[in-house]
């Protein structure tokens, strides 16, 4: 769902704020789509994911119609149907409509519990929101709730990014993501901390080695609590890793419906248009909106092997990806792994624990 109440400073993210008067015929597209895009699908669907921008924003009756048009076009099974909501948009009736709809998941935009962070971000919602909400959550009936929290924020201190990991773990959600701050020119932060600026707090941004800190530290903390670290930034209570997302770092088929969504069949990728409203009008219309569709390449697909897979912390088979892309990756792997970047047990190919917080700069150097 494209829409927001509010841009956050560092969203690089193709959404917007637009009236209310656009989630009717938005949702009413996306159930057309949904209907004249693919016939009645045989495979088993397990896993709903509904993300934003901030979905929670939309009636619940939206919500409800738009699962129960999937459920008429496809064999559905759901076990995990995750809706994303940010705090200051539940409300007790919410909660409760969400679950009567069929959710069973919620993934909690809470970002950070400063609310100085959380007020230079541009973020609505303030520490108090995200124990009301998960208070009216699990009140709802709501087992199965993520936390999000992003190390790297204006004016965060060792200190703050701290007290927001004990405040997370005092609330002992199921599983939890978290995401270093990333600086691009696509948000507004971005742009302005690459310009040497410093609205939006660019300013205040934290060094870059602050942030790996963060994260590291972190995940120390997390580990002696009980959560398992499975892909670089997500941690599960036992039981409890996201099922929807692991798709994705595993390549599995999905399919995804709405402006800016992806989809992929094991063969093809394509990709919704952006704007909510040009998608809706092509909807209407009955012209398809797909703005993309690429045929994924042996070089590509070997590519996404190593870089999702190795997002995991279980890492990957690398005798099973040398054998079905008939490729010799050990001269490659070898001074990495001499470096102390990757390990290699086996057959299996892991990053190193200790450098999962500069992921990108060993994904780099393995394949470039």
């Amino acid at each position: 769902m494209p829409f927001c109440q509010t841009k956050c400073t560092y969203c690089n993210f193709h959404t917007g704020v637009v009236s209310r008067d656009r989630y009717l015929p938005y949702a009413e597209a996306i159930c057309r789509e949904i209907v004249e895009s693919v016939s009645a699908n045989p495979e088993n669907v397990d896993t709903v994911y509904f993300g934003g921008g901030t979905p929670s924003l939309l009636d619940p009756a939206l919500l409800r119609k738009i699962l129960g048009t999937l459920s008429s076009r496809f064999s559905s099974s759901a076990t995990e149907v995750t809706l994303e909501a940010d705090p200051e948009t539940i409300t007790p009736e919410k909660a409760r409509a969400w679950i009567d709809a069929g959710f069973n998941r919620i993934s909690l935009g809470a970002q950070s519990f400063s609310d100085i962070e959380l007020q230079a971000a541009g973020r609505m919602h303030r520490r108090t929101d995200i124990f009301s909400a998960i208070t009216k959550l699990r009140d709802a009936g709501f087992a199965n709730i993520s936390l999000d929290l992003i190390a790297g924020l204006p004016h965060q201190t060792r200190e703050s990014w701290e007290e927001s990991v004990a405040q997370v773990l005092q609330i002992r959600p199921e599983h939890l993501s978290i995401y270093m701050l990333e600086i691009d020119e696509g948000s507004r932060l971005g742009a302005e901390s690459l310009a040497g600026g410093k609205r939006y707090g660019a300013a205040e941004i934290p060094a870059d080695d602050s942030i790996a800190d963060f994260y590291d530290s972190a995940s120390a903390r997390l580990a002696s609590e009980g959560y398992e670290h499975y892909e670089i930034s997500n941690w599960a209570l036992p039981g409890m890793r996201s099922r929807h997302n692991s798709k994705y770092w595993q390549r599995k088929p999905y399919i995804g419906f709405g402006a800016g969504s992806h989809s992929f069949d094991g063969v093809k990728r394509w990709a919704n248009i952006h704007d909510s409203a040009r998608y809706v009008a092509c909807v209407e219309q009955g012209t398809s909106p797909r703005e993309q569709i690429e045929t994924v390449s042996s070089a590509q697909a070997l590519e996404e092997e190593l870089f999702l897979g190795l997002r995991q912390l279980d890492g990957v088979d690398l005798e099973r990806i040398e054998r079905e892309y008939h490729v010799d990756l050990r001269n490659r792997i070898a001074p990495l792994a001499d470096q102390g970047f990757l390990q290699l047990n086996g057959a299996r190919l892991r990053l190193a624990p200790d450098r999962l917080s500069i992921s990108n700069n060993v994904f780099v150097e393995l394949l470039g």
